[in-house]
């Protein structure tokens, strides 16, 4: 009759943390990122026309809030109101809107095709008379 004598191992923590691993993984993400980083940039660069906004929940207006369009069509011609206006007199048919003390938010809307140079000109007419208060009109997409 054989008789087996074990002996017992005691269990120990271990005391060492292995980060090989872990390095390993830190240089492959560190030299992901070099890489991506440059194309990221080089991306953001390139001229896109976006003619079209996405859906995206919309912040409705205080109800005491007025509203001014200005309509600026692809032939250049302009609407502030109803009424037309000449780029050249935007100016000063817009300082009758900076005396009020409540100026109204002007809507800014304008054809896809019109230039920007006509925008450009609203947008500084608007800026000469300190009326900051503006939104722009897009379409959204289906």
């Amino acid at each position: 009759m054989a008789r087996t004598f074990r002996q017992r191992r005691q269990m120990h923590a271990v005391s060492e943390l292995n980060v090989t691993n872990l390095l390993d993984l830190a240089f492959v993400l560190l030299i992901i990122f070099m890489i991506a980083t440059p194309l990221i940039t080089a991306e953001q660069t390139v001229p896109v026309d976006l003619p079209v906004e996405s859906k995206s929940p919309q912040v409705q207006p205080d109800p005491d809030t007025k509203f001014e369009p200005i309509i600026i069509r692809a032939d250049g011609t302009c609407l502030l109101g109803k009424r037309p206006v000449p780029l050249t007199r935007m100016v000063q048919e817009l300082a009758a809107y900076s005396a009020q003390p409540k100026p109204p938010v002007f809507r800014i809307r304008m054809d896809a095709k019109a230039s920007a140079q006509d925008f450009i000109q609203v947008m500084d007419a608007l800026k000469q008379n300190n009326l900051s208060k503006i939104s722009f009109d897009t379409k959204t997409a289906d």
